[in-house]
């Protein structure tokens, strides 16, 4: 082994950043002189360290596949155990239901009650903006002949969607209940106020005329009242939020935004054979 003395090994010392830079500076002159040079130059250094990084990737992927191996048990074991106490919760809630609905029964079979029938309805899809008189309303196309009454009530899976204003042979035009002339009676059905619901021609509709001292609470469900003979009582309309300035909203739950199927409820028709009834 060669012993080099202290003065050399400074020397060398210095002389190792400009030995790179001039190797660095000759390496950009020969790639501009010659540009395919450097391309195979590149090539063959690439061809090089492609085994060299293939055989050190190994052991980091293996390393990796191991870890979330890990991971994934140690998320395997907290879903279990998140789903276990969650299905613990849903057999407790199972008990429940079937106690309230044995109950609900006793209690029907006691009152004789009589089931409302289902009103006939149309399942239509939306096809455009109807425009013209009003400024939130939807045009549905209907099947030719389709039994779509003037006034239906328009729902979509969640919630109150608005009423039919106008049939046509093949469509028909829905008022919906964010339009500045939708007048909808609405109840709170935590306090059973009860209060109207005004459109606004924005997303969410206004809520006036609440009685004193009833207060609507933020997130309280709002359902139709069924005063005015339009609307019956008991359709979800949504959920109350306290906007700023003090105003109170409702929140629709039907997604008006991206509405694709509606299905219209002839409500009416279920008065129809008592409308023409006269006394003994």
């Amino acid at each position: 082994m060669i012993r080099l003395s202290i003065p050399v090994r400074q020397a060398l010392a210095r002389l190792t950043l400009p030995v790179f830079i001039a190797c660095a500076f000759a390496l950009m002159v020969v790639g501009k002189a010659d540009q395919l040079l450097a391309v195979r130059a590149r090539s063959a250094l690439g061809d090089a360290l492609v085994p060299i990084y293939a055989v050190l990737a190994r052991p980091a992927a293996a390393v990796r596949g191991y870890l979330a191996d890990a991971y994934g048990l140690l998320d395997l074991a907290r879903e279990n155990a998140r789903l276990r106490a969650l299905n613990a919760r849903l057999e407790r809630w199972r008990a429940v239901a079937l106690a309230l609905d044995a109950e609900n029964a006793r209690l029907k079979a006691a009152l004789h009650w009589i089931p409302t029938p289902t009103p006939p309805f149309v399942t239509a899809r939306i096809v455009a903006d109807a425009g013209g008189v009003y400024a939130r309303s939807a045009m549905v196309a209907t099947p030719p002949g389709a039994p779509v009454a003037q006034g239906a009530v328009a729902l979509d899976g969640s919630g109150l969607v608005g009423r039919v204003t106008g049939v046509g042979q093949r469509s028909a035009s829905i008022l919906l209940i964010t339009d500045i002339n939708s007048r909808i009676p609405v109840t709170l059905a935590r306090g059973h106020a009860r209060a109207l619901m005004v459109g606004s021609n924005g997303p969410d509709p206004r809520l006036i005329y609440w009685p004193e001292g009833s207060l609507p609470a933020e997130g309280e469900r709002v359902v139709t009242s069924g005063i005015g003979g339009v609307f019956p009582p008991g359709l979800p309309v949504g959920r109350v939020h306290r906007g700023p300035g003090g105003t109170v909203r409702v929140v629709p739950a039907a997604h008006l935004g991206r509405l694709e199927m509606v299905r219209l409820f002839d409500y009416h028709a279920l008065l129809m054979p008592h409308a023409g009834r006269k006394g003994p």
